[in-house]
């Protein structure tokens, strides 16, 4: 018993050394250098709750295109009110099925502690205040939202040219989720994969961020 305890132990104690170091290693390294930096004249959010973060990025005309597939009389990107598309990823069985913690089961839990398959939850946010705990947010040049737009629309699952949809599931009125690519552990998820998308727009994170408080710490002092 004693020392099935102090393993325990050691592997929160990692756990914890791991998170911390991977919050103050910057990722990449050494911050890159554009030949001719152009200015920065877009905004994009960072979107934090307890355990999750989301990114929200300006519906401009490039964007609206960009996510034309996304389109349709339920989830109108073309909405005069429409100011931002909220994106996030996580796993399967937890995202879908735990919209608020009264919702939380035993087996989302467990497949989200393991392994799980992938999603990707889409939103349309009208005016969202500035500043608040709960944002943050980053201002970047063209081709870095275009990146950005790359990376996020790579993230969707396609069969024939065709994003796939999760028919019946969603938070709200016209919030959706599709399949997405990859797979979801409690090491490496929702906050990882932001983590990921920040870097394709040229931001730097942490070496490893798992956790919301984690990501928002390390880019905010790396960028």
């Amino acid at each position: 018993m004693k020392t099935g305890i102090r393993w325990l132990l050691r592997i929160v104690l990692l756990l914890v050394a791991l998170a911390t170091a991977g919050t103050f290693i910057p990722r990449p390294l050494i911050a890159p250098v554009e030949a001719s930096p152009a200015a920065a004249t877009h905004r994009i959010l960072l979107l934090s709750g307890p355990i999750h973060t989301d990114i929200a990025i300006p519906l401009d005309e490039e964007t609206r295109a960009a996510f034309s597939f996304l389109d349709d009389p339920g989830f109108p990107l073309d909405h005069p009110n429409a100011e931002w598309l909220v994106v996030g990823w996580g796993g399967r069985a937890f995202y879908l099925e735990t919209p608020t913690w009264a919702d939380l089961k035993p087996l989302p839990v467990l497949r989200a502690l393991t392994i799980d398959r992938s999603v990707l939850h889409v939103d349309l946010a009208g005016h969202i205040t500035e500043p608040q705990s709960a944002v943050t947010a980053f201002d970047i040049n063209d081709e870095q939202l275009a990146r950005l737009r790359r990376f996020i629309s790579d993230s969707f699952v396609r069969e024939a040219s065709e994003v796939k949809l999760i028919s019946n599931a969603g938070y709200g009125e016209i919030d959706r989720f599709f399949e997405a690519r990859g797979y979801f552990n409690a090491l490496f998820g929702c906050n990882t994969w932001t983590a990921a998308a920040l870097r394709s727009a040229g931001l730097r994170t942490g070496l490893w961020n798992p956790l919301p408080q984690s990501l928002r710490l390390s880019a905010g002092v790396y960028n």
